[in-house]
């Protein structure tokens, strides 16, 4: 019978990581949308800046149970191990985006950061699938709000 510990840390060490990286990019972000940001040209399918406060954390939380529930399903960490470094390193990107955009204001990199960051998205759902159809879907609306982000994101680019 495997040990409870190591699937308690574990699953501390991803509600920990989880929300760290948005506690993170919320810093990065509201200092420049105070300034910086609101300056900006923008496209016209823009929401107004709650709606970002509001889809975020939901979006970090649906992440945070899918990585959970692939721990859950795999039965043992060396099992799902591959799976859950993919969701870190995508949230390293997650990240890496504020920071590039907001912290640095370098709107091409951070372009180039969000298209990697789609990509290990995808990467990441393919490989929760490996261990729960549950937990692969549960990441979609953060699919679709990336995929949303990089209109954003390219139109902002192109209009600046």
């Amino acid at each position: 019978m495997e040990d409870h510990k190591p699937a308690a840390m574990i699953t501390f060490v991803i509600a920990t990581v989880t929300a760290a990286t948005a506690g993170l990019g919320a810093v990065v972000s509201s200092k420049a949308v105070e300034i910086w940001y609101i300056a900006l040209d923008k496209p016209e399918l823009t929401p107004p800046g709650y709606v970002f406060s509001i889809v975020w954390p939901i979006l970090f939380t649906l992440m945070a149970f899918a990585a959970i529930l692939v721990r859950v399903k795999a039965g043992t960490f060396s099992a799902c191990s591959g799976a859950l470094g993919l969701y870190f390193f995508q949230l390293a990107f997650n990240l890496a985006w504020s920071w590039m955009f907001f912290g640095f204001k370098e709107v091409m990199l951070a372009m180039i950061v969000l298209v990697v960051l789609w990509i290990l998205i995808l990467a990441t759902m393919r490989a929760f699938w490996k261990h729960s159809a549950s937990a692969a879907i549960l990441m979609i609306p953060y699919l679709v709000w990336v995929s949303f982000a990089g209109y954003l994101n390219g139109s902002i680019l192109f209009l600046n």
